[in-house]
C-alpha cells in the first residue's frame, strides 16, 4: 500500500476516479465550524502535493464516518464518479462492512437487528414505535469470538443511519467498548471506540466491475493478535503530522 502522511497510514487504493485512505480515530471526515484537521482536506493536499496540482483540488465526500471510528473511506475524484458512488449508495449497491468489539455478547451467533431511529438536531435515539421524524435502521452481525466479558462482532449495514451500529448494539444490551455515550462503562485511552470500517465494496464508477478495498486493524485494537506488519496508528494523534506540513 502506499502511505500517506505516513509510513504507517495506507492509501488502500488510487485511480483516476477513486481515492480510498485509511481513516484514524479522532479525525474528523469533513471540516466542521471548529476548523480542524479532517481527512478531507487532508487528502486534497495530499493530492496536490503527489501530483503537483495547480488551483483547488476536487474530491468529492460520498460517506462519512463517526469521529472515534477508524477504517477506510472511500473519496471521488470526479464529479461523475461522486454521483455514481452516491447513487449506488441510494440503491443499496455499495456495501460496508465493521468490525466491533463490544461488552457482552449479542444474541445468538448472528442475527440481524431492526430499530426506528429518531434524530431530532444532534440527538439521535431508538424509539419503540414509528415516527414522522424515525426512520428504519436495520444491520446484520456475526459473534466472530467471545473472550471473557467481550465479544469481537462483524457487522454489515443494510441502511446508513446515524450512530446506527452504536445505537442499535446499545439497545441489543451490548454497548461497544469506549463508547461511553452509548451505554460501555469507561473510555478507551485517547477515547477512540472499538468499532472499525473494515471493509467496502463497490462497483468502480466508470468501469463497473465490483471491487472490495479492506483496511487492517490497527495497532491497539483491543482483541488479541489482531495486528499484523501492515497495521496502521489507531488514533489521529499518535500520527503527529500536521497539514501544513505536507
Amino acid at each position: 500500500m502506499t502511505p500517506f502522511l505516513h509510513e504507517r497510514w495506507p492509501v488502500v487504493f488510487e485511480d483516476n476516479h477513486l481515492l480510498v485512505v485509511y481513516k484514524p480515530a479522532g479525525l474528523l471526515s469533513q471540516g466542521d465550524d471548529t476548523g480542524e484537521a479532517n481527512l478531507l482536506d487532508l487528502s486534497k493536499a495530499w493530492i496536490k502535493g503527489r501530483y503537483h496540482k495547480p488551483g483547488q483540488v476536487f474530491l468529492g465526500l460520498v460517506h462519512r464516518l463517526d469521529r472515534p471510528v477508524a477504517g477506510v473511506m472511500v473519496f471521488a475524484r470526479t464529479s461523475k464518479a461522486a454521483a455514481r458512488l452516491s447513487d449506488q449508495i441510494r440503491q443499496r449497491r455499495l456495501r460496508k462492512a465493521y468490525l466491533a468489539v463490544v461488552v457482552g455478547r449479542p444474541a445468538g451467533i448472528e442475527g440481524r437487528l431492526v430499530h426506528c431511529i429518531e434524530r431530532r438536531g444532534r440527538t439521535v435515539r431508538i424509539v419503540l414505535h414509528p415516527s414522522p421524524l424515525s426512520r428504519e435502521a436495520r444491520l446484520a452481525y456475526r459473534v466472530c469470538e467471545s473472550e471473557g466479558d467481550r465479544s469481537l462482532v462483524e457487522i454489515e449495514l443494510e441502511t446508513g443511519r446515524k450512530h446506527q451500529i452504536r445505537l442499535q448494539l446499545a439497545h441489543a444490551g451490548c454497548p461497544i467498548v469506549g463508547d461511553v455515550r452509548y451505554g460501555a462503562p469507561s473510555p478507551l485511552p485517547s477515547r477512540p471506540i472499538a468499532l472499525f470500517a473494515k471493509q467496502i465494496v463497490l462497483e468502480h464508477p466508470t468501469r463497473g466491475e465490483v471491487l472490495a478495498f479492506t483496511a487492517p486493524l490497527p495497532i491497539g485494537w483491543p482483541w488479541p493478535d489482531s495486528e499484523t506488519e501492515d497495521s496502521p496508528l489507531w488514533n489521529w494523534d499518535d500520527y503527529a503530522v500536521h497539514e501544513g506540513s505536507f
